[in-house]
């Protein structure tokens, strides 16, 4: 396979019928040009699980809902002269969730705004 990317599961169901018909899974591998290791472990995982979709859901856990960043923003869009460590405290007053000053930068650009890292105001 030349470019790499994620077999879908039409094609998954296509290879694991081939197998499941008798025949081998290097010429499996070869008739899909797959390498043999990802078919041997479509083949393993099939056996194991019943099933031969792949699994969603990976990745990092969020820190913050859609609507905790819709707080955030809303809160920075009612005093623009906040710096994001204070909008996390703010948000740690409200919540008693404590987030860091990154996430609140993260949550203000989704928003379409862009976060002031100012460290201190002194007016």
């Amino acid at each position: 396979m030349s470019s790499r990317h994620h077999i879908d599961n039409f094609m998954r169901g296509r290879i694991i019928g081939k197998i499941e018909e008798g025949r081998k899974i290097t010429d499996v591998a070869r008739e899909f040009d797959i390498a043999h290791s990802v078919v041997s472990w479509l083949w393993k995982s099939f056996k194991t699980t019943g099933m031969c979709s792949r699994r969603h859901g990976g990745g990092r856990v969020r820190s913050t809902t859609p609507a905790e960043d819709r707080y955030v923003v809303l809160s920075a869009k009612r005093n623009r002269r906040t710096t994001a460590q204070q909008v996390a405290n703010q948000f740690l007053a409200a919540s008693g969730k404590q987030i860091s000053r990154e996430t609140v930068n993260r949550c203000l650009r989704g928003g379409g705004l862009y976060a002031r890292n100012l460290l201190c105001v002194s007016h």
